[in-house]
């Protein structure tokens, strides 16, 4: 009796720690389309449910509350293709210089990410949720795979695609159940890559790509859902605003300096028609504006 009196307390525990996580990083969904110049509605969303990640650990936490959401209930339940894009390194100018350091600390950060999200996702009480998979690319080192299967533990299984290899069943040869396992593919780089992570989705199994490169606009589907998108907006050759969409919330873009809202969209405002990727072009007019108002507006102090 006193087993199973410890197994109902943890239930009603597991029950009270999703429930609150997930409560506290999201906000309705705005179903009806509005148009940009009368979106204050989801404007004063935006401003309550969107921030700019003050440390690699908030974003983290944003990303991974926005991941869960999304698993449970995503755009188009029978794709659950769920997306998940940020800066792996904080500091921009590192992001595209090529060098080996600066791929390898982008890697160590993608890792660690993905170490997180495992943890986040699996059910801290066995046979109470789906077994999380970890996917590596075909296109990357051996020496990944290792690193991550390492520093998952048992957690996860881990499956590299490299040289045509695929994601055996996991219940060990048998037909998969509809949601019994979900898979996480680290840095999805080629067409191969890509297709295999749709096929999962396709058979019911929530997929998710994290920081996929390499993608044109047929690479995802229009019908996935991007739970987490965090993309720095420069002007002048400098940072000045965010678009940041943490899912279910709208796209929210964001004033690097004030933080403040500039304006927000729903999927079907910003998306590229039949795609998963947003225009960046409505986003960038906004930050720009903002910028120049304020320095209209400190030119105009300075005279006084």
């Amino acid at each position: 009796m006193s087993f199973l009196a410890s197994l109902l307390c943890q239930l009603v525990l597991l029950f009270f720690f999703y429930d609150n996580v997930a409560s506290s990083f999201t906000c309705p969904i705005i179903h009806h389309h509005q148009s940009r110049s009368t979106s204050s509605v989801l404007l004063v969303l935006a401003n309550a449910a969107a921030k700019i990640p003050t440390s690699p650990t908030d974003r983290d936490n944003a990303a991974i509350a926005s991941i869960r959401t999304a698993i449970s209930k995503p755009r188009v339940p029978s794709l659950p293709l769920i997306e998940c894009e940020f800066p792996s390194l904080a500091s921009l100018n590192k992001l595209g210089d090529g060098s080996l350091r600066s791929s390898l600390e982008a890697e160590e950060a993608n890792i660690a990410f993905v170490v997180k999200l495992v943890r986040g996702i699996s059910s801290p009480i066995p046979l109470l949720g789906p077994k999380v998979a970890v996917v590596i690319s075909s296109s990357a080192a051996v020496s990944l795979t290792e690193k991550i299967r390492e520093r998952v533990g048992g957690a996860a299984s881990v499956y590299s695609l490299k040289m045509g290899g695929g994601i055996p069943n996991e219940d060990g040869g048998g037909v998969k159940k509809k949601g019994s396992v979900c898979y996480i593919f680290i840095t999805p780089s080629s067409k191969s890559d890509y297709r295999t992570a749709i096929d999962q989705a396709e058979l019911g199994y929530p997929t998710i790509l994290v920081n996929g490169s390499f993608k044109d606009l047929k690479t995802i589907p229009g019908s996935a859902t991007m739970a987490y998108f965090n993309k720095p907006l420069t002007y002048n050759s400098a940072v000045a605003g965010y678009l940041i969409r943490s899912y279910p919330g709208p796209w929210t873009v964001l004033d690097a300096q004030t933080k403040a809202a500039l304006g927000s969209f729903t999927d079907e405002e910003i998306l590229v028609e039949g795609t998963n990727t947003p225009d960046l072009r409505e986003s960038g007019r906004m930050v720009q504006k903002s910028v120049d108002n304020r320095a209209i507006e400190a030119r105009s102090v300075a005279r006084k």
